[in-house]
């Protein structure tokens, strides 16, 4: 689906020439780092939380909410809006970042994260948030409803196209198996599932929980169109859902392999990372991390540009 002028942060007004390719990737760099502040600001006000999934993810909701989705901020119930299904109800606090950097909410609103009568609870809940399409909280649930949105707007003509964000433990859902089988016997190419796959959940790590390798070979055999990425790089990111716009016949499914607590060398390798509890003087140092290793990377990335630009 294209993305309208609205929705990508690069493109600016219609009058404006269309951004570079480096200049695409940078902004999306920039809107995967502010969401991972987002994340651990909110995160602080509670004190703990799922931030280290939040920080696994921001690569991938950056690209989706500024590079993918065609949707209008101002209106989140535009009915010829792409929809994004957030089936991980947990990983909400993600969700909130992203839905702040694209324009949906308010940044100041992110302070009443799981607060009461905040509208932004710590499971996502469909009729408190602007711009989260579902509720979650037992997983299994997302991909048939991604089905059952992909027959209905097919059905009404509408070119809108429907993602769901779900887990790499999701998949130890028969239901998701069951959704999976009908998206792919319908047709429905105007669905795509993104997973997750970080290796870890509640029980402790997935393929002790329950293997579910070699996932792109599972997909496949049950009719979906099946990419895998490293979800923690933007580059790979852009190029394969710049690929899988032109797919059509059958659902796809983009797998992407990231790091909890991706940016934080402190959460990165912190024990017991599904939900994280984090003492109170360790946030700023998390921020100091992310803020020091962001600034490095991009100091890299220019000298290897410099230096090919040098070369070629």
């Amino acid at each position: 689906m294209a993305s309208t002028a609205t929705t990508t942060p690069a493109a600016g007004p219609l009058t404006d020439p269309p951004a570079s390719h480096s200049e695409r990737l940078r902004a999306l760099r920039e809107s995967a780092y502010r969401i991972r502040t987002h994340a651990l600001n909110m995160a602080e006000v509670q004190g703990q939380g799922y931030v280290g999934q939040a920080l696994g993810v921001a690569d991938i909701l950056a690209v989706v909410y500024k590079d993918v989705l065609n949707h209008r901020p101002e209106d989140p119930e535009w009915p010829g809006r792409d929809r994004l299904l957030l089936s991980i109800g947990h990983y909400a606090i993600a969700l909130y970042a992203a839905l702040a950097e694209a324009g949906i909410l308010d940044v100041a609103e992110l302070d009443t994260y799981g607060s009461d009568d905040s509208r932004l609870p710590m499971s996502g809940m469909a009729s408190y948030t602007p711009g989260m399409e579902i509720s979650g909280g037992s997983l299994g649930h997302g991909l048939g409803i991604a089905a059952g949105l992909g027959l209905g707007l097919r059905h009404q003509g509408s070119r809108a196209h429907v993602y769901n964000l779900l887990s790499d433990g999701e998949l130890d859902e028969g239901s998701t198996w069951e959704a999976a089988l009908a998206c792919a016997h319908h047709g429905l190419d105007n669905v795509t599932a993104i997973v997750d796959v970080n290796a870890l959940q509640a029980d402790g790590p997935t393929n002790g929980v329950l293997r579910t390798e070699p996932v792109t070979d599972k997909w496949e055999a049950f009719g979906w169109h099946a990419v895998r990425v490293d979800g923690n790089d933007v580059a790979a990111l852009v190029a394969a859902f710049d690929a899988l716009r032109t797919h059509r016949g059958s659902p796809s499914v983009l797998i992407c392999d990231t790091r909890v607590g991706r940016g934080v060398p402190m959460l990165e390798t912190r024990e017991k990372a599904h939900f994280l509890r984090v003492e109170e003087h360790e946030w700023q140092i998390a921020r100091d991390q992310l803020t020091a290793g962001f600034h490095a990377e991009c100091a890299d990335r220019n000298t290897t540009n410099a230096h090919e630009e040098h070369t070629a």
